[in-house]
């Protein structure tokens, strides 16, 4: 019999290859395919009647859960699977989250996406579209401040700060984003300086990207309300159950747990549907942890007040964040706090 661990790497390579969409699917037709299904795969407590058995099992997180009778057989994800048990979980579909939308609608401010100077983790941040898409704005998540000893600079996503790999570095970077009514003239607050390519043809660990603060002094670490200050610049790596919290531009201040903290899942990108590998999933508390332009957001160890991940991606049910520990390493800088 397989470890858990093997069991997922051989799953990830059965059900996770990207499939184009069946020319035999139509509106409302829902496919049952499972390498069009599933969205990811973890592993953790297998859940029954919603509540953790104990029993740790690879877990299939899908688009959508079917009753089993109006799924062919030979469609059936397994409920045993190299030896090791299985649990089906419907996560809906997994998507990169800034928000965009046409320069005529521009969002009316909140409190996340108001100028603010000096400006704090949490609130709104983004770039200005070129070329074909100069008609668009978008807003994401000012993440945190980081440091390479040298400069201070903001962390959020690759799609945040550069647009899915297409800015080149140098690119200006405004607060509040454009969608929020960022002023390009008057409101840039840095410059793109470094961020880690996503890739379609191999699995990503990461989706960040770095940018210089033009004045530090107008740069404050603490976060928005209701985080406040990180206790240390070390990040914690993330455990189910861990309980967390983030501030972001577009829900604001929420909380959650970790639900899964080793999933490889499938991502919807403009560029394409991307493979993640080793991410957190995390579940709300009361409400959804997270909304389109929360991207970038750094997800917070509520009990010890350490960043833990950072958030990139979602669907109606899960947020998922990258491990913080990985993205500073990719990047070469720690925490300002």
């Amino acid at each position: 019999m397989a470890t858990i661990e093997q069991a997922k790497l051989a799953a990830v390579a059965e059900f996770l290859t990207i499939a184009p969409p069946s020319t035999a699917i139509h509106a409302l037709a829902v496919s049952t395919e499972p390498r069009q299904i599933v969205t990811g795969i973890g592993r953790g407590p297998k859940i029954a009647q919603g509540v953790e058995t104990g029993e740790e099992c690879l877990r299939f997180y899908v688009e959508r859960k079917l009753p089993k009778g109006s799924i062919p057989a030979g469609n059936l994800l397994p409920a045993v699977y190299q030896g090791v048990a299985t649990d089906v979980i419907e996560t809906g579909r997994f998507r990169a989250g800034a928000s965009r939308t046409p320069a005529v609608a521009v969002a009316l401010p909140g409190p996340v996406r108001t100028k603010l100077r000096p400006t704090q983790p949490g609130c709104s941040v983004g770039f200005q579209f070129t070329g074909s898409e100069s008609n668009l704005v978008m807003a994401g998540t000012y993440g945190a401040v980081v440091t390479d000893g040298a400069q201070h600079y903001i962390l959020s996503n690759n799609h945040v700060l550069a647009n899915e790999n297409d800015l080149p570095v140098g690119s200006p970077i405004f607060q509040p984003g454009l969608l929020d009514g960022g002023d390009p003239t008057t409101d840039q607050v840095a410059v793109l300086t470094r961020f880690v390519p996503l890739q379609a043809a191999a699995a990503n660990l990461v989706d960040c990207a770095i940018a210089r603060i033009l004045n530090p002094a107008q740069a404050s670490a603490v976060f928005l309300p209701n985080v406040g200050s990180l206790a240390s610049p070390v990040a914690v790596t993330p455990v189910i159950g861990m309980n967390v919290e983030k501030v972001g531009r577009t829900t604001g201040y929420t909380q959650g747990s970790v639900f899964d903290a080793t999933a490889t899942v499938k991502v919807t990108y403009t560029m394409g549907t991307l493979v993640f590998d080793d991410q957190v999933l995390v579940q709300g508390t009361g409400a959804a942890f997270s909304d389109a332009g929360d991207s970038g957001s750094l997800i917070v160890d509520a009990n010890t007040k350490q960043g833990t991940a950072l958030l990139f991606a979602g669907s109606d049910v899960m947020t998922i964040g990258n491990k913080l520990p990985n993205v500073l390493t990719a990047l070469g800088v720690t925490l300002v706090i």
